[in-house]
């Protein structure tokens, strides 16, 4: 394969790895025995959520920033973000002494404006969502005279995203396979670029969210198009226009592209917080969580997956956990339906305790669910082992008499 698609190919890549040096963190690419065998894969974790930052994005901010002429470093840069690409901008540009504006969203979470600020950064908060922000940025851009800085669409910054793609082909010998997330296409059109110019036969996947499928909806239309909003857990690749420059590389490197929900991203993140002991943020669990629900043509072969992110919320990580725990059927509540009477809860409560089920939270209501004066309803979340454990406690309390249903 040759060719150079918008400033980007081989050379423009290993040339970025060049400039980076030892500036970025070599993060690991483990082999994961338990993953493999869940996903018949032979699977490795290229872990991006290592870096200094907590993400892949530090390499392209960092590869653009390099390239600034001294008027350009002197003048400033700015960017628009509500996240990584926030934080790998203030974080290099302030250890580079260059000024860096970066204005985000008005919703922002406090703990993302906190370490943006404490990267160096001078943060401004605008607009209701990124694409007000990024107007704002591209006006100040204009009246103030900086230099941009954009998240994905700029051959500067998918060239360094790229470098991830040569560090895999050494630290993977024959490698088969990389699945990759794709939020505007900067990650994955540089990671493909990398590996099939250098071997035209690895397969390289790409996944984004199911309610944000805008990569997919540019290669069917042949070009950008804008597609609506739609909230997502996976928010570090909720793009609604791929990028002009990341298109074509998509088009020409990207054999396949799939969807994944938002419980099956929950189910990952939990995965590999408790069986890899890593943390991921929902678009660095995305790629992950369609080996994990099948929904690629692979099979069999030796695969490396971008965990491309750990900066999560803790309290939207509480939520993921709880939704990832009741999709693998380990957290479960059942509606039971009493009779008003002494005894009838311990009888409950009993069975419970013999199938080994833990009664994390109960609610009793004698007023509501249509129940008749004779009755009582009691709501009752549990842990279990999973879906035998929940089939062997249904059994058991139909065995028993009680009426009762579960609350999805």
């Amino acid at each position: 394969m040759q060719g150079v698609h918008q400033g980007v190919n081989l050379d423009s890549i290993e040339e970025a790895r060049q400039r980076l040096g030892n500036a970025i963190h070599l993060s690991p690419c483990q082999l994961s025995h338990h993953l493999s065998e869940r996903t018949g894969l032979e699977l490795y974790l290229k872990l991006e959520n290592l870096q200094r930052t907590g993400a892949f994005k530090e390499r392209g901010a960092l590869n653009k920033l390099l390239t600034l002429s001294e008027d350009e470093r002197h003048r400033g840069v700015i960017a628009a973000s509500a996240g990584n690409h926030a934080q790998g901008v203030a974080f290099h540009a302030s250890r580079l002494g260059i000024r860096a504006q970066i204005v985000m969203p008005q919703a922002t979470p406090l703990v993302k404006v906190v370490s943006t600020r404490a990267f160096g950064a001078e943060v401004i908060l605008h607009g209701a969502n990124y694409d007000e922000a990024c107007d704002e940025a591209l006006r100040r851009c204009s009246e103030l005279n900086l230099t941009f800085i954009h998240p994905f669409d700029d051959p500067l910054v998918i060239a360094g995203q790229g470098t991830i793609g040569l560090e895999l082909l050494d630290q993977v010998q024959d490698l088969e396979a990389v699945v990759v997330p794709i939020g505007g296409g900067g990650l994955i059109g540089g990671i493909a670029c990398a590996l099939k110019e250098r071997n035209p036969r690895i397969r390289v996947i790409g996944v984004e969210p199911e309610k944000l499928p805008s990569m997919l909806r540019a290669r069917e239309a042949g070009a950008p198009i804008t597609i609506g909003a739609q909230a997502t857990i996976a928010d570090g690749i909720a793009v609604r226009r791929v990028g002009e420059h990341t298109l074509p590389l998509v088009m020409r490197y990207v054999d396949e592209i799939v969807t994944v929900d938002d419980e099956e991203i929950a189910s990952a993140i939990l995965m590999l917080l408790e069986h890899e002991k890593t943390l991921a943020e929902g678009a660095g669990a995305a790629a992950l969580a369609s080996l994990l629900q099948a929904k690629t043509s692979l099979r069999h072969q030796r695969t490396a997956v971008l965990v491309c992110g750990g900066n999560i919320d803790v309290t939207l990580l509480a939520r993921i956990i709880e939704r990832g725990l009741v999709k693998d059927g380990r957290l479960l509540r059942l509606r039971v339906y009493l009779l008003d009477r002494p005894g009838a809860l311990l009888q409950l409560t009993e069975i419970l305790a013999r199938e080994r089920a833990n009664i994390v939270e109960t609610i009793h209501n004698r007023a509501y669910y249509g129940v008749s004066l004779a009755e009582t309803v009691i709501d009752v979340t549990l842990e279990t082992r999973g879906a035998s454990h929940i089939t062997a406690i249904s059994h058991a309390l139909a065995e028993a008499g009680f009426h009762f249903e579960r609350i999805q």
